[in-house]
């Protein structure tokens, strides 16, 4: 059984993020209104919701000011598009 999802066994996937930009994603979740994100679907806000929850869990969540720069420079670095 899948702890930390309220539907029981359910299928998951597990997905690597480089720590980055995790950090990069999280902090722009944060700061972000969730009920501004233009969605097509009410299940893609409550998707983004839901990886928002999942990063909480993770240490990425105590970072600071200074790290989350420092991840958006390292993020930005040969972006080429």
């Amino acid at each position: 059984m899948n702890k930390g999802f309220p539907w029981g066994s359910t299928p998951t996937v597990d997905l690597s993020l480089w720590r980055q930009d995790a950090v990069v994603l999280f902090d722009w979740l944060m700061s972000t209104d969730l009920n501004t994100l233009p969605t097509t679907h009410p299940a893609q806000k409550q998707a983004v919701a839901d990886l928002l929850a999942r990063l909480q869990e993770l240490d990425i969540a105590e970072s600071t000011q200074e790290e989350i720069s420092a991840a958006q420079e390292e993020v930005a670095k040969n972006m080429g598009w």
